[in-house]
């Protein structure tokens, strides 16, 4: 990479995939250096690294995340790193970024059980990355901090007080990409972020997070990352019935119905396919466009839940990668939604970028999400 200068790096470990940045900090703010990520973890890896002199790709061999992360850290070998931002996904009643001690440490590995499936490979990156770069400051930043606002009727679920009280109620997540859309609009159109605002963070993960005034007032994932419209290889929103009948109809264990719930299910379940959206597009089989409109229609659902919420709406943003690159995908879940005052300008869903909205009252847009800007934003706060 270079000269040895001071840097801000970021750690954004997925459940397939590792995101990955170089910022400096200057008079202007935060200016990102590098950016880049691991893909498909596990699979068919490659690494991709955009920095000032273009854009570089390669298959890797990265059959786990720790492989995959010690790639990362080869790419920032020799730089002088003042601290490392890492995304953690759950960081219970956090309301905003916290200093990596022992302490808190301990604390962040006591939530693995909430989401058994991400907090091990986020807190496993924190041990490399502490490794690596010891006289760093290091930070994580949460995705669950970003709904902790939501009141108490949109966090709790229909069981006794005591399970609410013990930690079981909806968390929300996918914090980082909501606080990055959020941002981009009170830059960019605050009189809109004033106002009512749905998400649309539709990828391999998905959510919807309704905002009010730029606050998050309920999110479409609950106590863990399987709520809400279908995903990749989740099943979304589920009827508790179901799981009860698998494990005590169909003699499946917990770890098999997990599997299923977690891994075989989703586009990939209903497609017999692929989990990826690109995949299942270019198919157009019956079962890939059967499971692009199930996928469609639970987005659907979600936005009406969220808007009612809402009281009304003034925006919708379509975000992840999904949300940023099917126009397909964008205009099916609106074809339907003129109820709510929107209208799509078809011209401008192809271009993908920006408000791709008709003359319908409510904005909408296709917008980048960039975790970890928010992610580097909440290191600088809290570097020694």
């Amino acid at each position: 990479m270079g000269a040895a200068v001071s840097a801000i790096l970021t750690l954004n470990a997925g459940s397939s995939s590792l995101k990955f940045a170089r910022f400096e900090a200057g008079a202007g703010g935060l200016r990102a250096r590098v950016r880049g990520e691991i893909e498909r973890i596990g699979g068919a890896a490659r690494l991709v690294v955009h920095e000032a002199g273009g854009r570089t790709e390669a298959a890797i061999d990265a059959p786990g995340h720790d492989a995959a992360l010690q790639r990362v850290l080869e790419v920032f070998a020799g730089d002088e790193v003042a601290a490392v931002g890492h995304r953690v996904v759950h960081g219970g009643d956090r309301r905003g970024p916290a200093r990596l001690t022992d302490a808190v440490m301990d604390e962040l590995a006591a939530l693995t059980p909430f989401v058994p499936l991400h907090q091990p490979h986020n807190l496993a990156a924190v041990e490399a990355a502490r490794a690596a770069f010891p006289t760093a400051s290091h930070v994580a930043s949460f995705d669950t901090s970003f709904h902790r606002a939501q009141p108490f009727a949109n966090e709790a679920y229909g069981l006794p007080r005591a399970a609410y009280d013990r930690g079981i109620k909806r968390y929300g997540f996918h914090g980082l990409s909501h606080t990055s859309i959020t941002r981009q609009l009170q830059r960019d159109a605050p009189e809109i972020a004033a106002g009512r605002v749905v998400i649309a963070h539709l990828g391999s993960g998905a959510s919807l997070c309704a905002v009010d005034g730029g606050r998050s007032v309920a999110c479409t994932m609950g106590f863990s990352a399987l709520d809400g419209p279908l995903m990749g290889t989740r099943c979304g929103s589920l009827d508790p019935g179901v799981v009860l009948y698998l494990l005590a109809q169909e003699g499946m264990t917990v770890d098999e119905v997990s599997k299923m719930l977690h891994h075989r299910s989703g586009l990939l379940g209903l497609s017999g396919l692929s989990n990826d959206m690109r995949v299942l597009e270019a198919a157009d089989t019956a079962a890939a466009r059967a499971a692009i409109d199930a996928f469609v229609a639970s987005v659907r659902r979600e936005v009406g839940a969220m808007a009612a919420l809402l009281g009304g709406l003034d925006a919708l943003v379509f975000t992840g990668g999904i949300g940023e690159n099917s126009a397909r995908v964008r205009a099916a879940v609106c074809a339907s939604l003129g109820f709510l005052g929107i209208d799509l300008d078809a011209a401008a869903n192809a271009s993908g970028s920006g408000r791709i909205s008709g003359r319908g009252p409510v904005a909408v847009f296709a917008l980048k999400t960039d975790e970890e800007t928010v992610i580097a934003e909440g290191a600088l706060a809290l570097m020694a």
